[in-house]
């Protein structure tokens, strides 16, 4: 799973609050050029916000095996006191 969808963090608590500043920013602005409202854009970067966990930390993706269900999900069903506390992505540029 880590190395095929390269989440960057374990779970929402642990993606930098740098990392979730600059996805909001980029929600907004996204909006903005889309011509939403003002008053609107708060509002559709937390739900883009949301689409970035989904995909981006670990627990909340899709398992790539069982697309119907997360890694969170799916740990639970195999052992309800699963846990995973970090991982490491290696990269060997072959």
């Amino acid at each position: 799973q880590v190395a095929a969808m390269n989440p960057v963090a374990v779970d929402k608590e642990d993606v930098p609050e740098s990392v979730i500043a600059q996805e909001i920013e980029i929600g907004k602005e996204q909006a903005r050029r889309d011509g939403k409202p003002e008053e609107m854009l708060e509002k559709i970067a937390q739900g883009k916000l949301g689409k970035f966990y989904k995909e981006n930390t670990l627990l909340n993706q899709e398992f790539i095996k069982d697309n119907k269900q997360t890694i969170r999900q799916y740990l639970q069903s195999v052992d309800k006191s699963l846990t995973v506390t970090g991982f490491k992505r290696f990269n060997l540029n072959m």
